[in-house]
């Protein structure tokens, strides 16, 4: 018996110093994947941030995400789906009683649009709008994200601005019976997308005030504002009656909570303290590939929900 147990020990001992006992951690970390503790806050993982795991199934993607605590997902692609597809996806997380952060409604980075009067432009716009309510009566989903396109050079900027204020106004006309909230995205000129009118969270404020509409709010890019301007949290105290919902990615890279200079741990138990109970989007890449690195993301936000 002693010497079976000595054999049985040595190699347990051989298996601790070679590979296999990495494989055996992973696997025992993916056989612990169910059933976990829900989130503080609303992370949303994109359907298919998952599919080393869950696939390339909607539904599939939607049970794993939701086993591993999160109580919600986005898809900036829902729009696109067919309305079967949209049905299907709105059924499994109201099962779930899971929410759906805001799909992309109308982002054209290659377009001066809102910053202009021009008629086919507006009529182009009026249309978005009414595609974008048939999603939300699908769905069930509450925002909608709008980008107010490019600037121009030859005009002036608070001409623009008013433009710009114009057109959300009619925008908001449009969808404000409905409900629907239209979250303007102030993206970074820097990194990602220069020549673009909205940067900032404060001009976004602005715009929100002027336009005086509960359909018109704003969806704050964590992400881009620590590239543009910074000063995080004073920003989202400021701004606050305006955000209806958060986009995640850490800087630099654009990857999960962690991997750079943003402590997001402080900010999610800022956010959590002001009562937030909306959706905040993962819409970020993996530090790591494969399955590794889906493993590593949901550590990433146990870390960060840590607080």
């Amino acid at each position: 018996m002693k010497r079976r147990n000595f054999i049985k020990n040595s190699v347990i001992g051989g298996i601790a110093t070679s590979g296999i006992a990495t494989s055996l951690i992973a696997e025992a970390s993916e056989n612990s994947l169910s059933n976990s503790p829900q989130f503080k806050l609303k992370y949303a993982p994109h359907l298919g941030t998952f599919s080393g795991h869950a696939g390339n199934d909607p539904i599939d993607n939607i049970k794993f995400i939701h086993d591993q605590g999160f109580r919600a997902i986005f898809d900036n692609g829902l729009m696109g789906k067919e309305p079967a597809l949209q049905e299907k996806i709105a059924n499994e997380l109201a099962k779930r009683d899971m929410d759906l952060g805001p799909f992309v409604l109308y982002a054209d980075f290659s377009v001066k649009s809102f910053v202009t009067q021009d008629p086919e432009i507006k009529e182009m716009l009026k249309e978005k709008m009414k595609q974008g309510l048939e999603v939300a009566k699908r769905t069930g989903v509450k925002t909608a994200l709008v980008v107010p396109g490019r600037f121009t050079d030859d005009l002036e900027w608070d001409y623009q601005t008013a433009n710009v204020v114009d057109n959300m106004r009619m925008c908001c006309d449009i969808v404000e019976p409905s409900g629907l909230k239209l979250v303007m995205e102030p993206l970074n000129a820097w990194t990602n997308h220069p020549g673009l009118f909205l940067t900032k969270i404060p001009q976004a404020h602005m715009i929100c005030k002027a336009v005086n509409s509960p359909s018109c709010k704003i969806v704050n890019d964590i992400y881009h504002q620590q590239i543009t301007e910074g000063n995080i949290i004073p920003n989202i105290d400021m701004a606050w009656e305006s955000i209806a919902a958060f986009h995640i990615g850490d800087n630099p890279g654009r990857n999960e909570p962690g991997t750079g200079e943003i402590n997001y741990k402080n900010i999610f138990n800022h956010i959590h303290a002001k009562g937030y109970d909306g959706v905040l989007c993962a819409e970020h890449g993996k530090s790591i590939g494969g399955k590794e690195g889906e493993l590593a993301l949901i550590k990433a936000y146990r870390e960060a929900d840590s607080f």
